[in-house]
């Protein structure tokens, strides 16, 4: 039976050891399996496997990124834009995107190539940058869209309004609008709640906000958000996506976020557990009284 998916593109890291060795092995298992295998950029020059670049990628039937959540963040903007599936391996320090390790990689790339495999959409945040002189800037991201202070040490002043509806008017060093995917991103660092990744909803996070009182809210994800900078004197803010930079915000401009049109789609084996990787990464389960003991003589 030929495989599900004849046509895959892989990206990550050539210059990380970590991602090369778990690269090399793919690559020679999928071309096995008669899968046409490309590589998004260069690659280390021991993975024989052609090399394309991310604007070349007409066909392709799925994308497999190993790496971090930084990686699999780069690989959604490219699966979304060919609108094709995404598969994460898991070689970072927190993979909540990326929910295979390099162990079960092989195992579970063979369950995907069967069909046996679940189809996880997430909604992405589209965000337009208007400035005083007329200027869009745009950006979509699958985490999330961050107000944030930058070259100075004040704190910043802004308003927001959700759906028409004024909200508040916040001090602090700045706002973050996460998705659920994002929501254990930026946001669950900031104190914002954990969203689970199928709801139709956004999460609303005020960063180190000056009155204990601003508190993240979630709201249903079909609504308009409107954030405004503030006059407040030697302030500056700057927007980001997904962690880069959109642009500088001034008092005069306006951020506005709503769903993206697109969205990401992730494939994950049948041993997939949204609650299992909760429990592994924030160490949900374990006796907090019991801690290593340090050898002897170290």
């Amino acid at each position: 039976m030929p495989a599900e998916f004849q046509k895959v593109a892989l990206i990550g890291r050539d210059d990380d050891a970590r991602v090369v060795e778990p690269m090399t092995a793919l690559v020679a298992h999928l071309t096995k399996a008669g899968v046409e295998v490309l590589a998004v950029s260069d690659m280390s020059p021991d993975i024989d496997v052609a090399r394309v670049s991310a604007d070349k990628l007409d066909g392709v039937e799925l994308i497999v990124a190993i790496g971090g959540d930084g990686t699999i963040l780069f690989a959604s903007q490219v699966a979304s834009e060919y609108d094709v599936p995404l598969f994460g391996v898991n070689r970072g320090r927190l993979g909540f995107l990326a929910d295979v390790s390099p162990d079960e990689m092989l195992a579970g790339i063979d369950q995907i190539l069967r069909g046996n495999y679940t189809r996880d959409s997430r909604m992405q945040l589209a965000a337009t940058l208007e400035t005083g002189d007329g200027t869009r800037l745009k950006g979509v991201g699958l985490n999330d869209i961050v107000l944030q202070r930058r070259d100075t040490g004040r704190m910043v002043d802004f308003e927001t309004r959700v759906g028409n509806h004024y909200v508040n008017t916040h001090a602090g060093d700045g706002l973050i609008v996460a998705t659920p995917t994002g929501s254990t991103a930026y946001a669950l660092s900031c104190g914002g709640p954990i969203l689970e990744p199928q709801l139709d909803a956004i999460v609303i996070v005020p960063v180190c906000p000056h009155t204990l009182t601003d508190r993240p809210i979630v709201i249903r994800a079909n609504q308009e958000i409107v954030v405004r900078l503030l006059d407040r004197a030697e302030t500056k803010a700057e927007i980001t996506v997904d962690g880069h930079s959109l642009g500088e915000i001034r008092p005069n401009d306006r951020l506005v976020i709503r769903p993206a049109e697109s969205r990401v789609t992730l494939v994950h084996p049948p041993s997939y557990d949204f609650y299992a990787i909760l429990r592994s990464k924030l160490l949900w389960g374990r006796d907090s009284r019991v801690r290593d003991i340090e050898p002897k003589g170290a």
